[in-house]
């Protein structure tokens, strides 16, 4: 849809009923190039926004939006973006105060349909009411159905009664001896009687069940009327907020000098302009906000003043360890940390630094992904490399390194709390490559390696194996001369849904030869959004708690997902380092595809209680250091956004295994932007993988049946050993591999391309 069509629409919406149960108004919806946009009028009601046209509103809907599965967003001032179910809808508001109270009311009730739906798969996780407020109403309930018991009993015996007076009226009619008469007579009157006081007992539990019932009637009457009010109250609320929005933004744009003068880190165009806009705030500049790591206490940092900095400096001048001294306030780690030059000068080799622009092929995602909702993504055929980049998963997990320096600088802290600060600097760069890496890596074939051959440059060697197919699983091993050693195993647990795919974390390990410290840590979850509709976008969120097994200090992070409605730096990272006691050190900061810095605690006090009642901790730091900031990319749109490192992963190379993810023909063919080739190439490769599986399992039935063990496929580099430190079972290096590449000898490696 251009630009020109969707704004051409003049528009006009009536403001919805305050306190109903409903939100409604008129909109604009976007139908096509030849209509363009038409008035519609719109219910939100259950999490669900239904549209009419004027003339049908009393009795057809048009369409319905499930807003639980969809995706809410903003165009520019007026217009609203949802996307469900395959499909894209274009509204637009009459002002952007309107659109604004739409967008709200939309994102609550998106959050209340999405609770309702918690609420049904998991009734038993938590209870709705107090215990007082059950027992009162199962009390209720047993009243309620006692009388019903008693108007049942008299129901059945008004039919008995009843029936026997009928027989009687019919008897006495055929009689004729007045003798008989006289007893008939009695016998009817003895029947009426009963039937008059069981009628009687009728209507009195009737009475009974029906002030029973406007009692509490009334009681949920004056609750709904609360909750109405309520509501109410929310809605002009949020209404004046928007109003007060608006008008921050328009003071903003009029205002252009203060944005000059204020930095912002980068982010899309939207998320940028939110925060140029919170940067307008009239907060203190010396204080900054933290988010509370789960259930741990809030805590508030405020940077010290120039005279607070000089007085804690000298009491610190005498500490060691985690409370080093700190006679530069531009620079709270030690110098060791912060010696960068200690690389030894080496002639390197000239690497690549672009490849093949990227082809413009068009494609329709749905046709192949419409029938593998739920799925893993793993088991998802993609009959295509028009999803790919030109990179497999073991080139992905090798990017790990763009930052391996943030480790040679670890290696050399003497102090482990700096050394942490640092480890989790590495954890978090390794999420900066992904913010527009939509694309697809290459499924690894069982048995695919990567090297990564850095020991003369920068004095590190990689290495990675596909060990694993069904799951897919990955080990990956790194050695350095610089005094550490890296491994990892990633087994890729995602589910495709439609709209979304998320990918679970993998653990890691990190060893310093010199100190010993050992640190484990799980990376977050990495979602990809729009799978279908939209553009693409990919988000990080969850909690990082990294451990040193040999000192027992901690790092808590928390990756804080994106959110239309939060006040915070799109893809903000926080986090705070402690010692085995559990006493904070360092607040770490930043966003996880720009920057992290790290601030020292030097006080901390009980603050006020939060908005949720817990206790505020305020920490008064020295000013944030540097420890990470995220390499430029050039020309990065033009060549799937591939940082510098990644450029030169598939580089050709000579003496590196047969199997090498270099050497894979449909990968490099796709790179040299040869795609129709590489499609064709892909299936050879993935049908003579799943013959070669097949054969296995002939195989494995075969010694089954003869009675013979039958060991499977064992990778070639790695072996399964159980960790002593967590108790787990992971893929560690068995060593081999650059000894068979000095020999130049590949003959046990098996043929896979």
């Amino acid at each position: 849809m251009s630009e020109q069509g969707k704004g051409s629409a003049s528009t006009s919406t009536a403001a919805p009923a305050p306190g109903s149960d409903t939100y409604k108004g008129w909109l604009f919806k976007w139908t096509n190039y030849l209509k363009g946009y038409q008035r519609r009028w719109f219910v939100l009601s259950n999490g669900l926004l239904s549209y009419y046209t004027q003339a049908e509103m009393a009795h057809t809907c048009r369409g319905t939006i499930n807003l639980a599965t969809a995706h809410i967003d903003t165009e520019d001032a007026c217009n609203i973006v949802l996307s469900s179910g395959g499909r894209t809808y274009h509204l637009k508001a009459s002002t952007e105060v309107e659109r604004q109270r739409w967008v709200t009311a939309l994102e609550l009730a998106k959050a209340k349909a999405i609770r309702m739906m918690n609420d049904q798969s998991d009734s038993g996780d938590e209870e709705p009411t107090s215990q007082t407020d059950r027992s009162e109403i199962q009390g209720t309930l047993k009243v309620l159905v006692s009388k019903l018991d008693d108007l049942s009993t008299c129901n059945d015996l008004i039919a008995k009664h009843g029936a026997a007076l009928q027989r009687s009226l019919s008897e006495l009619e055929g009689l004729k001896v007045p003798l008989d008469g006289g007893e008939k007579i009695k016998a009817v009157n003895e029947r009426a009687t009963l039937f008059r006081i069981t009628s009687n007992a009728m209507i009195n539990a009737c009475r009974d069940f029906l002030d029973l019932a406007e009692s509490h009637s009334r009681r949920l009457q004056r609750a709904l009327q609360y909750e109405r009010e309520q509501r109410t109250h929310l809605e002009e609320t949020i209404e004046q907020l928007a109003k007060q929005h608006n008008s921050l933004e328009r003071a903003w744009r009029e205002a252009p000098t203060h944005a000059s003068s204020t930095p912002s880190a980068p982010t899309t165009s939207q998320g940028s302009e939110r925060v140029n806009k919170e940067d307008a705030s009239d907060e203190d500049e010396d204080t900054e906000y933290f988010d509370a790591m789960d259930d741990s206490t809030e805590f508030i940092t405020v940077t010290a003043s120039e005279s607070t900095q000089h007085r804690f400096q000298s009491n610190l001048s005498g500490a060691s360890g985690g409370q080093a001294s700190n006679s530069n306030q531009e620079d709270h780690m030690s110098p060791i940390c912060n010696d960068v030059s200690a690389k030894e000068p080496v002639r390197c080799r000239q690497r690549r630094t672009q490849i093949p622009d990227k082809p413009n092929y068009s494609l329709n995602l749905w046709s192949i992904m419409k029938n593998c909702i739920g799925k893993e993504l793993s088991k998802i055929p993609m009959p295509q490399v028009n999803f790919n980049e030109p990179l497999s998963m073991l080139q992905r997990l090798t990017e790990d390194l763009e930052y391996h320096e943030l480790l040679d600088k670890a290696a050399r802290c003497e102090s482990s709390l700096e050394q942490m600060c640092l480890v989790a600097a590495f954890s978090v760069s390794s999420y900066s490559t992904t913010v527009h890496r939509t694309a697809k890596p290459f499924n690894p074939l069982l048995g695919e390696t990567y090297e990564l051959d850095r020991l003369e440059e920068f004095g590190y060697r990689s290495l990675c194996e596909q060990v694993s197919h069904h799951p897919p699983a990955a080990a990956h091993h790194v050695i350095s001369r610089r005094g550490w050693t890296l491994r990892q195993e990633i087994t890729i647990a995602s589910k495709f849904r439609g709209k979304y795919l998320s990918i679970m974390p993998l653990v890691i390990h990190l060893h310093f030869h010199s100190s010993g410290n050992h640190y484990v840590w799980r990376k977050v979850t990495s979602t990809v959004h729009n799978i279908i509709v939209g553009r693409l976008w990919i988000d990080q969120s969850g909690d990082i708690e990294i451990i040193n097994h040999t000192t027992k200090e901690t790092c808590q992070l928390k990756f804080i997902p994106y959110s239309y409605f939060s006040r915070d730096v799109p893809r903000k990272v926080t986090g705070v380092v402690a010692d085995s006691k559990g006493q904070a050190h360092y607040i770490l900061s930043g966003t996880w595809d720009e920057k992290m810095e790290s601030a020292k605690i030097i006080q901390s006090s009980e603050g006020a209680s939060g908005s949720e009642g817990k206790q505020k901790t305020v920490y008064q730091t020295l000013p944030p250091k540097l420890l990470w900031k995220k390499y430029p990319l050039e020309n990065a749109e033009n060549m799937y956004y591939f940082s510098s490192l990644a450029l030169v992963l598939n580089e050709p190379e000579d003496g590196v295994a047969l199997t090498d993810s270099r050497l894979r023909p449909d990968q490099r063919l796709m790179e040299n932007g040869r795609w129709d080739e590489a499609n064709v190439e892909k299936q050879r490769l993935e049908e003579k993988q799943r013959a070669v599986r097949r054969r296995r399992e002939a195989e494995a039935t075969g010694a089954l049946h003869e009675g013979r063990d039958y060991e499977g496929y064992q990778p070639l580099w790695f072996h399964q050993r159980r960790e002593s430190i967590t108790g787990e079972t992971n893929f560690v290096y068995k060593g081999g591999y650059w000894e068979s590449k000095e020999r130049e000898d590949w003959s046990m490696c098996p043929e896979i391309f």
